[in-house]
């Protein structure tokens, strides 16, 4: 029976290659049957428009003319696509010249193994500010540290991963998303209450509160059950202590102070008020986070870069600090490490904006959060039965439509009233399918970030067979699980409670 299971494992490329096929197909009947449904679009004014959304077929004529001549343009726009490439380059320096080494032998040397796993899986979750970047940056940096730290580098992508995705709606202040989001909760708001305002600071109390206890949880998941159940790695080299010669302290010095020049330099500009300050922000925005993380800001457009400067700084520094770089052959040959046997990555990555691509078009995961939606908008419940349905209704929605913005425009004009007839507050709406989003993200293909992950699985992979997709969502399971529960033991805790959310932001109107 084993050998069959073996057998019949799908490679990961051909499993994106059969969900692009069976989202073709499905599509295709769909919209065949009529499957479509209608949400309110609503104003600043709170008025608001009835829009049609009905399922697009792929499986016509017109639909693969679709697909394929949009098949290039598509994967050149990919956004993890440009962004992987260019982060890579800049852990590729900090890797070859030996900083990340000494840097990781440093930290973990010391230090009890959950302790670092802690730190970095509550890292993870604050970096919910920097958005899409820190996926392609902390998985394979998550990676590296298990790995210098003398463990299993894919206990550490898995870490990252869920604790990129369990907190992905989890942050103290205000992200580009929570901003955008906001909008619609207020626009929402006004169908009933014109008046309705809110502020940036409404959920920083229960957020700090779900930001320690989600990394106290995935750390407790990853040091119980992930050791155990993610596949083995053998390093080739013994296990021993690894010593930190002068050399290379010298360089890590060098490289920390010429990091710290550049990410002042960097800070002052991000301040306004000062002399000279701020030049990196966004002056056409009214909140301070639109200003920085705004889509049309330079910061938000320029971040990867800017982080990318960051690394090559502190892997040259290190390198001439501790004379392993020595030429200008030296450090142009470093620049390409990580991206040495990328191959496979990118192919994954072709199908993967394919899938996203087609589902998009397809409109199947948007008429569905309308029927889901519909459902909400019907219900006579309240108080906790209210938030438990919302919770779990935000989950399968995020599933098939992981986009937070997409998502909440087609939903808050129903879910907010319901709310505010209920005597909850828009807000708590908004923090209810914010803390839910979570559980579905480290589980879905559908989410752009997936691939990455899932192409660092199968990098670190030391088996003759590639892991399936379906053994790596497998490994995020009791993460979703896991943070999932306690995220609405919390929201029912504040609801029961009555506490404040945050500076203005309460849970009944």
């Amino acid at each position: 029976m084993n050998k069959f299971k073996d057998k019949i494992k799908l490679n990961p490329l051909m499993t994106y290659i059969f969900l692009i096929l069976f989202v073709i197909c499905l599509s295709g009947f769909l919209s065949l049957i009529g499957f479509e449904g209608t949400y309110n679009e609503v104003s600043t004014k709170g008025d608001f428009t009835k829009n049609l959304v009905s399922t697009t077929s792929l499986a016509s004529l017109s639909g693969i003319k679709y697909i394929f001549s949009t098949t290039v343009s598509n994967f050149v726009a990919f956004t993890p696509l440009s962004m992987l490439i260019i982060v890579l380059i800049g852990i590729g320096i900090m890797e070859k010249s030996g900083f990340l080494k000494t840097a990781f032998t440093l930290l973990t040397k010391y230090s009890r193994k959950r302790n670092v796993t802690f730190v970095f899986v509550l890292i993870c979750v604050l970096l919910s500010i920097a958005g899409d970047l820190a996926f392609v940056t902390m998985i394979p940096l998550g990676a590296l540290l298990f790995y210098y730290g003398r463990r299993n580098p894919l206990i550490g992508i898995v870490t990252s991963f869920a604790a990129l995705t369990c907190g992905s709606g989890l942050s103290l202040f205000f992200t580009a998303v929570d901003s955008a989001m906001l909008s619609s909760t207020i626009n929402a708001s006004h169908i009933l209450d014109s008046g309705y305002g809110l502020g940036t600071l409404i959920f920083i109390f229960i957020m700090f509160v779900a930001i320690i206890v989600t990394s106290f949880i995935i750390t407790i998941i990853t040091e119980k059950y992930a050791v155990n159940r993610v596949a083995e790695y053998e390093f080739k080299e013994e296990k021993k202590d690894l010593r930190i010669t002068k050399k290379e302290m010298r360089g890590l010095i060098i490289a920390l102070i010429a990091g710290f020049v550049y990410l002042l330099i960097f800070a002052y500009n991000i301040i306004p008020g000062l002399p000279f300050s701020g030049k990196l922000l966004d002056y056409s925005q009214v909140f301070y986070i639109d200003k920085l993380f705004g889509f049309d800001s330079f910061f938000s457009n320029g971040f990867v870069f800017i982080v990318t400067v960051f690394f090559i700084i502190l892997g040259l520094a290190y390198g001439l600090g501790a004379k392993t770089i020595r030429n200008n052959n030296d450090f142009c040959d470093d620049l390409s490490h990580s991206l040495d046997g990328t191959g496979n990555i990118l192919i994954m990555i072709l199908l993967a904006s394919i899938l996203i691509n087609v589902m998009k078009k397809s409109n199947i995961g948007s008429v569905f959060a309308i029927q889901i939606t519909s459902l909400i908008s019907k219900t006579a419940f309240s108080g906790i039965p209210l938030v438990i349905l919302t919770f779990f209704a935000s989950f399968i929605i995020t599933f098939l439509l992981p986009s937070p913005v997409a998502k909440w425009s087609i939903i808050a004009g129903a879910v907010v009233p319901v709310f505010m007839n209920a005597g909850l507050t828009p807000e708590f709406a908004q923090v209810i399918v914010r803390f839910s989003e979570g559980m579905a993200y480290g589980l879905t293909p559908l989410m752009a970030y997936f691939v990455i992950y899932l192409a660092y699985i199968q990098k670190y992979n030391q088996k003759e067979e590639p892991i399936s997709l379906f053994t790596t969502i497998k490994y995020q399971l009791p993460y979703a699980i896991g943070t999932g529960l306690v995220l609405l033991v919390i929201l029912i805790v504040w609801y029961i409670s009555g506490l404040p959310m945050g500076l203005g932001g309460s849970i009944s109107l």
